[in-house]
This record gives C-alpha cells, structure tokens and sequence, in this order.
C-alpha cells in the first residue's frame, strides 16, 4: 500500500517500489535463474572432441562389442596443410 500512496501524493501511476530493495520472490527468481544457468552451463563432455575419424572407428568398435552389423570402415584423414592462421589458434 505504501507505493500506492506514494504515487498518489506524486501523481503518477507508477506501480513498482523504486527505493532499490529487492522482494523475496523476486530473490527466489533471481536464484532460480542464477541456478537453472549453472545447471544448462555444467551439461556436457569434460574431454576433447573426437574428430569425425575417431567418431567411426569407435562406432565400429561398439558395433563389434554388440554384435551388430559393422559400419563401413573409415577413411584414415589426410594430413593437414599448415595454414598461415594456425598459429592464431
């Protein structure tokens, strides 16, 4: 009620507290929030990317281990030009 007083002394139709302090329910979103992000943001592998290579051969090696029907076997990738960039990266 106290801001509905304010704005009426004021005059203007204002219908949120402006004296910076929070409420607790917009605490708990802000918590909430904070926590779903923490959340989103630990998903995921912690080890380094397979290449497309490594990816089929351990299909295959899977496939071997269930006994199902092989993939094609991969193609051993051809050796990287160097790049005048690479260094950057």
């Amino acid at each position: 009620m106290q801001c509905a007083e304010n704005s009426a002394k004021s005059g203007s139709t204002q219908k949120f507290r402006t004296d910076g302090s929070m409420t607790g329910s917009r605490i708990l979103v802000t918590l909430t929030l904070l926590a779903a992000m923490v959340t989103v943001t630990a998903c995921g592998r912690k080890t380094g990317l397979d290449t497309p290579y490594e990816a089929a051969v351990q299909a295959r090696k899977d496939a071997e281990k269930a006994k199902q029907p092989l993939p094609p076997e991969p193609e051993k990738p051809v050796e990287d030009k160097k790049f005048i960039l690479d260094p950057l990266l």
